[in-house]
């Protein structure tokens, strides 16, 4: 597979914290001493360094890992799997989306993990491989993520499931709840909800393989989030109680863009970097205090 782009550029950090802390332009040029003609250039994607850094502080940004995406001095470093793992990533508009199959090695009894915008090449190797797909598991119903259920359904006859907050609209659909355990032989998958993005949007943590594994659909891009209009702090909130405290080994597979890990989160991700499950939440994402520092 070609090397995946990662999904969010560093204008697109900038822009999702901006609107999830519903901080006005106004604001945030008076907070970082910058002008607004240097914040417009830089949310349009011109990679003025030391406005970014200024603007980060007041955004609670890392500015070092902002900067590093800035300068595009960083890309995840992939985690490979021998075996009981396999991703996809099929074009979708002008973007594209990762879907992902996990599998027991000893039954070959596996579970597919959103659809993708098209099912042909992960089917080509569900037949190749030999797996029984006894489970499709959805993390939210935004479209991209279930372009190709229908014919994904056909071809396997597995049951769906999602989280109750967002049923798929297929008959036999079946709905979870937080907390719900499935397994594939020794493989076991637990259901974080990690709402925020969508109401019902769900991380499968899954054990059994060669890492642990988190399944995060929109929740969590590497060096990025899924952006919220609306529910920003829960997003936020449930990123870093139910993903970062994950142990540092877990694989992220994210909705798009490459996979990562916990750890580089935490050290590349400017929402995530130096912060723990010890920081004080109402804080990080309250709006800034003008009198701050300027970096």
């Amino acid at each position: 597979m070609a090397k995946i782009p990662i999904e969010d550029t560093f204008a697109d950090v900038i822009n999702k914290a901006q609107r999830g802390l519903q901080i006005s332009d106004a604001d945030l040029c008076a907070w970082a001493n910058v002008s607004a003609e240097d914040l417009a250039a830089v949310k349009a994607g011109k990679p003025v360094i030391a406005v970014i850094r200024r603007v980060a502080r007041h955004l609670r940004l890392a500015p070092n890992p902002l900067e590093s995406i800035a300068r595009k001095e960083w890309y995840p470093t992939q985690p490979v799997f021998p075996r009981g793992f396999a991703m996809f990533n099929t074009d979708c508009g002008d973007m594209t989306v990762n879907n992902y199959v996990v599998w027991d090695v000893k039954s070959n009894v596996a579970a597919v993990f959103d659809t993708g915008a098209n099912c042909d090449e992960l089917l080509n190797f569900v037949k190749a491989s030999r797996l029984e797909v006894h489970y499709i598991f959805i993390t939210h119903t935004h479209e991209d993520h279930i372009a190709a259920l229908d014919p994904l359904v056909k071809a396997t006859r597995a049951q769906v499931w999602s989280h109750e907050l967002e049923p798929v609209a297929l008959a036999g659909a079946k709905v979870f709840k937080e907390n719900s355990y499935f397994h594939l032989g020794e493989v076991a998958i637990k259901t974080l909800k990690t709402s925020g993005h969508s109401p019902g949007m769900t991380t499968f943590y899954i054990t059994g393989l060669s890492w642990p594994l988190a399944i995060v659909g929109d929740s969590v891009f590497a060096g990025s989030m899924g952006g919220s209009a609306t529910a920003f702090r829960e997003q936020y909130e449930n990123d870093i109680q139910k993903i970062m405290n994950l142990p540092r080994d877990t694989v992220i597979a994210p909705g798009h863009g490459p996979l990562t890990t916990v750890a580089q989160e935490k050290l590349h991700n400017p929402f995530f970097a130096s912060r723990t499950e010890k920081n004080n939440l109402s804080e990080i994402i309250s709006k800034p205090n003008p009198t701050s520092t300027n970096v």
